[in-house]
């Protein structure tokens, strides 16, 4: 039986379906532009607030990490009060918080202001997919999840170029004004067009689960972003992996000696669900720190504009929205397996154009490589959506939705906090031993700090920078290589039987 077909067919066919994955996709693009608008503004945030590189790490991934932690609650929130309240409240939570972000005078408001639109992206991720589930019968569920995975990604790949329009209008503010009216017009068709459903036999909330889950993964992230500053043998990182250890074995305790866990973890057990999940968490790692460090090359050393810089980016949406509409039919041809192999390899190759950038590279290139990026996810992401939810009761169907983002948006914060710590290290260590302290901490301090290309040091700077870029490319290659590895030796092949039919 395949992963589309694991799912009974019990929901009641609703003739608005198509309308309501419009406003579905609406409150989805609300969330993943915001998770993707910022990067364009980190040259301009940090210029402006004094912001350093853990800093602007950490106003990423703020953002990432609640959203991760909180997703298997925000789940059972969703199944207990309602999908639809609970996007409605949880896009409402980032329209105010998006507001108080464009008057940050500082770093730490500002990354303050993205933990709480953390929160609000929680409640609203679950209820999506859930909403989905609820919606269509399984035969038509792989198309609705083309079209969402396709609007989630490609919202990836915009957020960059909105961010790049509301920096030059506005300045760095003008990305929370957009973010803010995108959460408010997802509200208003939320709440006309997308009936109630909720799960009749909710389990309980675990408060102190949910808060141990979310301490150990910001413990984590945060250890891997302040290594490059303090060292990894520092007290304070020392510090954080230990209380990542501590809360995590918190938490599962408490799953395990629960009578109605949290999460149930024998899903794990599904060979169909582990394997997906973790493939494309480890995916995750690469593809989420992608635009973190190739908006700095395209602002810093080719000297974009911050719009320039956004549409620079575009080749990666155009790739996502032109595999996906492949990517939803060929589970029929390949199977699953292959086809979440086949997008994970595409992906990997992207990685590796992008790792040859120098520069003096063309645009040409780095549009290849995103391109190519694009295409991987395009064909990968509905197959992926499509086992990981098959392996889950429809009553569970905001936990499952849940699950798969929490592995998703664990693996973007960690892939910004991994590769954005190692392109700050070797950068570090690839520029010129000439440059003070301040001013090779990165790129962005040293372009600040010289006024102009004495002994061309400016020119050393862009060349340390771009080496070390390569080195975080690469790192993306290998975890969508890993993804691919896991995706084949986990997932169970379902192409024979697809032959036959």
């Amino acid at each position: 039986m395949t992963a589309g077909q694991d799912i009974p067919n019990t929901v009641q066919i609703d003739p608005r379906r198509w309308v309501i994955l419009a406003a579905v996709c609406a409150a989805l693009t609300a969330i993943i532009v915001d998770n993707t608008i910022l990067n364009v503004a980190v040259p301009t945030i940090e210029h402006a607030l004094g912001a350093t590189p853990a800093e602007l790490q950490a106003i990423i991934n703020a953002y990432v990490v609640v959203f991760a932690g909180l997703l298997v609650a925000a789940g059972l929130v969703a199944d207990r009060y309602g999908r639809r309240r609970a996007v409605t409240i949880g896009l409402t939570i980032l329209t105010l918080a998006s507001v108080a972000a464009a008057f940050a005078p500082s770093a730490g408001w500002l990354i303050t202001a993205r933990t709480i639109m953390g929160v609000g992206a929680a409640l609203v991720m679950p209820g999506t997919l859930a909403i989905l589930m609820h919606t269509f019968a399984p035969h038509e569920r792989v198309k609705a999840f083309a079209v969402w995975s396709a609007v989630g990604s490609a919202a990836m790949a915009i957020g960059p170029l909105l961010g790049g329009l509301m920096v030059e209008r506005f300045g760095w503010p003008g990305v929370f004004v957009i973010s803010a009216a995108l959460s408010a017009t997802a509200i208003v068709l939320i709440a006309w067009l997308v009936p109630e459903s909720r799960d009749p036999h909710h389990r309980t909330i675990d408060v102190p689960g949910s808060i141990a889950i979310t301490v150990a993964i910001a413990s984590i992230v945060s250890s891997i972003i302040l290594a490059p500053d303090y060292g990894i043998a520092a007290p304070i990182v020392i510090a954080g992996f230990v209380l990542t250890i501590a809360a995590s074995a918190l938490f599962w305790v408490r799953q395990r000696r629960a009578t109605s866990p949290m999460i149930e973890m024998s899903l794990y057990r599904n060979r169909q669900f582990a394997g997906a999940s973790l493939a494309v968490a480890v995916l995750a790692i690469g593809t989420g720190s992608v635009l973190f460090v190739l908006t700095q090359h395209l602002q810093y050393v080719l000297n974009y504009t911050p719009l320039q810089a956004g549409l620079a980016i575009a080749p990666l949406a155009v790739g996502v929205v032109s595999a996906s509409y492949v990517g939803a039919r060929l589970p029929d041809r390949i199977g699953y397996r292959r086809s979440i192999v086949t997008g994970f390899v595409v992906t990997a190759i992207g990685f590796l154009v992008l790792a040859t950038l120098t520069p003096a590279t063309p645009y040409a290139v780095i549009a290849t490589g995103l391109l190519l990026a694009g295409i991987g996810s395009g064909l990968a992401s509905p197959s992926v959506h499509t086992v990981v939810l098959g392996a889950v009761p429809p009553g569970r169907a905001g936990m499952g939705s849940a699950l798969n983002d929490t592995h998703q948006q664990l693996g973007i914060a960690l892939g910004v906090a991994i590769v954005g710590s190692a392109v700050a290290t070797g950068y570090r260590n690839f520029a010129p031993a000439s440059l003070n302290a301040e001013a090779g901490s990165s790129l962005g301090g040293t372009l600040s700090e010289l006024s102009d290309n004495e002994d061309g040091l400016i020119d050393a700077a862009y060349l340390a920078f771009t080496q070390a870029q390569s080195i975080g490319m690469l790192i993306c290659a290998v975890f969508a290589i890993a993804g691919a590895a896991v995706a084949w030796r986990a997932l169970v092949a379902d192409h024979h039987r697809r032959d036959r039919s």
